[in-house]
């Protein structure tokens, strides 16, 4: 669906939270879809961008008239996730379709960190654990998709993965994830733009469990990250987490084990039950 109308240009400045949500549909939640609609932020643009006239709907508002070009997403490198195999959209296609208002945006990340920076125009749908489904409500089973988290790619794949069991069929990620727009400063909308805390956190489980999923959660605020565990049972979580320190505690949930320690713990050792 392309949304090139030239909209009216809008402030950029603070946004005032308006009702109304979309609702996420599926096995594995029924929460609330969040975005700008819904939450009671302020948020910021970090740039003079068109008015975001419908914030709850993914889409941006066009903007930059790039030249027309050729996409061909089959030649897009891809994963697996959930059984399901994904495509990954380059960077630089992603923003080719953000510029045009060609795809809605989903982050896959927690409330927390959408809160602080996401893309301009994207709805927070974050990942779950164990999700087997779950589409969001009114959106076109044929709309372009593109999800994206900052691992660069582990929670936005376990989210295109449920979009597509819900029988979604024109799903991406972003390759290289969220760091890179964020690092290269493009159309973003937060509270602060300040950049996460970074961890490792590294840990092996039986080889059996290889294609699954660890995950590390900061209960508190709800943040969460995840990683697919190889073929050797390795599995290595890549935390980009807001106001935690050493001694924070993060829950790290594998199918063979679960464990609640200091982050500084965590990161010290190769966990394995």
């Amino acid at each position: 669906m392309n949304r090139r109308a030239f909209l009216a240009a809008g402030a950029t400045g603070s946004l005032a939270a308006v009702s109304g949500c979309l609702g996420l549909f599926g096995s594995s939640s029924s929460a609330p879809v969040n975005h700008v609609g819904s939450i009671d932020a302020e948020f910021h643009a970090n740039t003079s961008l068109p008015a975001d006239e419908d914030p709850a709907d993914g889409y941006p508002p066009a903007y930059g008239d790039p030249d027309e070009r050729s996409v061909d997403p089959s030649s897009f490198p891809t994963t697996t996730a959930n059984g399901e195999t994904v495509r990954l959209a380059p960077i630089e296609v992603a923003r080719y379709w953000h510029q045009r208002a060609d795809a809605r945006f989903v982050d896959a990340r927690g409330l927390e960190a959408y809160e602080r920076s996401h893309i301009y125009g994207a709805v927070n749908s974050p990942a779950q654990r164990g999700s087997s489904g779950g589409g969001i409500g009114e959106w076109g089973k044929d709309d372009r998709i593109v999800c994206y988290c900052g691992c660069p790619h582990h929670l936005s794949s376990v989210r295109a993965s449920a979009l597509q069991q819900a029988g979604f069929s024109n799903v991406f990620v972003i390759d290289e994830g969220f760091g890179p727009w964020y690092e290269n400063d493009l159309p973003m909308r937060g509270t602060d733009f300040s950049a996460p805390q970074e961890a490792f956190v590294d840990g092996e489980v039986d080889p059996q469990y290889a294609g699954d999923y660890a995950w590390a959660t900061h209960e508190p605020s709800g943040q969460r990250e995840a990683a697919p565990i190889g073929a050797d049972g390795a599995f290595s979580l890549h935390l980009k987490f807001y106001d935690v320190t050493d001694e924070t505690p993060i829950r790290v949930q594998t199918p063979a084990f679960e464990v609640t320690e200091p982050l500084g713990e965590l990161t010290d050792a190769v966990l394995t039950g």
